[in-house]
């Protein structure tokens, strides 16, 4: 009888990351994927702690595929990742339908834990050792034109807020030519488009025995990779983005000049309380440094409302600064509270209704200047790497200027029929015809 597995990714770009190379072992042991989990032997929760929501998200997926024990072929149901790491062995009591609990650092035992392998149900080493899992040869992808590449694993700052250094353990880059190798490899394949992720992207490879940076590794990259070739960073922190990295890639024909730029708050007395070591005028003078040097800058980031102690005068700063600032795209959270988060029992907690409140104001005000820099756009012709068919001549991609499954989309009307027709995974030529909010559309050429 085959092995078949279903694997449910949860979460951000790094845990797909590790989906993926779960995916890998789980092949190499000889088991293969199913999109139905019906069908699935052994079903796969790669989940995600690292808000509430999120883990109320993981815990009714969890639920959700666990029915399939009854009603479908599952024998085995695995659940891995940030939630069992979290609530360590508490969560086995929580969630007695799972049969083996997998923390951050036990990802590589995966397919011991489909086959019944493993000497106990919850695996919770430290995450600090943590091994990278093998080349990406053997991963399995969802698109075959997009893959992330994890270009270190933990987190060494101390945000209040966050559980990451907890979850993942402290900093571990990994070396240039293991990642320029991968990079190519992936290339090889078929990939149009890298993204690279991290915890801590722009802090790459100061824990390195030979000590290296990111303007290194982008140089590196784009060298040895098509200039045909998309390369795009995510998750950057202010404090760690210097000059050499805004002109590395500024001059790299293949880097996106596409900055995303966590900026969590712009008010001094809220990112002190945060963790977070530069001031709102800091950041106004990275942002312009940025525009400065590289004109064709692409802007980013995202923002918490609701954090203890946030007044209305510092909501109304951070509002005021995106207003100045007019990011191209920008993600809004409101503050999660747990027991275990430093920032716990800070002092003027601001109320759910308050914090909500503010979450419809900031995006309402994002919602306008996204809108009027879209318009800008119109009748510009765009790189467009097409992901989708949606109906007979239409199809949707994204340009330069948008991440994948964060940012909006450009919905693209085929060409004449008499010019060869467009490729899922391919490029192509695009002049913007009309724009919305979030959205673009427009013709190929």
């Amino acid at each position: 009888m085959e092995k078949r597995f279903y694997l449910e990714s949860l979460g951000c770009a790094r845990n797909q990351v590790d989906s993926n190379a779960m995916s890998g072992l789980l092949k190499a042991a000889g088991w293969r994927p199913t999109p139905d989990p019906a069908a699935a032997g052994v079903i796969v929760v790669n989940t995600c702690g690292f808000i509430e929501p999120a883990a109320e998200e993981s815990i009714d997926a969890i639920l959700e595929l666990a029915r399939m024990k009854r009603d479908g072929e599952c024998r085995r149901l695995i659940v891995a990742g940030c939630l069992p790491e979290r609530y360590r062995e508490a969560i086995g009591e929580a969630l007695p339908e799972v049969d083996v609990f997998l923390g951050t650092g036990a990802l590589q035992e995966v397919a011991a834990a489909a086959e019944g392998r493993l000497d106990a149900a919850c695996r919770l080493p430290d995450p600090a050792g943590c091994r990278f899992p093998a080349p990406l040869g053997g991963w399995v992808r969802p698109m075959d034109h997009l893959a992330y590449l994890k270009i270190a694993e933990g987190c060494v700052r101390r945000c209040t807020y966050c559980i990451i250094p907890k979850l993942k353990g402290t900093q571990r880059s990994r070396p240039v030519e293991t990642l320029a190798s991968e990079a190519e490899s992936l290339v090889r394949g078929g990939v149009k488009e890298i993204v690279l992720v991290a915890q801590d992207t722009t802090h790459y490879g100061r824990d390195l025995t030979d000590p290296a940076d990111l303007s290194a590794l982008l140089r590196a990259l784009s060298a040895r990779l098509s200039p045909e070739v998309w390369i795009r960073l995510l998750y950057g922190h202010p404090e760690s983005i210097d000059e050499e990295m805004i002109r590395t890639i500024a001059a790299a024909p293949n880097i996106l000049s596409y900055y995303d730029i966590p900026i969590q708050h712009a008010g001094d007395d809220v990112l002190r309380r945060m963790g977070r070591r530069y001031t709102g005028e800091d950041l106004r003078r990275l942002f312009d440094r940025i525009r400065e040097i590289d004109p064709a800058a692409v802007l980013r980031t995202t923002a918490i409302v609701g954090f203890p102690g946030e007044t209305a005068a510092d909501f109304d700063g951070l509002l005021d600064f995106v207003e100045e600032i007019r990011f191209d795209h920008l993600g809004v959270f409101t503050y999660s509270d747990a027991e275990d988060l430093p920032s716990h029992g800070l002092p003027d907690p601001v109320s759910s209704k308050t914090a909500e409140r503010r979450y419809e104001e900031l995006m309402a005000c994002q919602r306008e200047i996204s809108l009027e820099k879209n318009e800008e756009r119109i009748d510009g012709v765009y790189p467009v790497l097409v992901e989708e068919r949606i109906e007979p001549g239409l199809f949707t991609g994204r340009g330069p200027f948008q991440a994948p499954e964060v940012d909006g989309v450009v919905d693209i009307q085929e060409r004449d029929p008499g010019n060869p027709p467009i490729r899922v995974g391919e490029f192509v030529r695009v002049r913007i015809t009309e724009a919305l909010e979030y959205d673009l559309m427009g013709e190929a050429e």
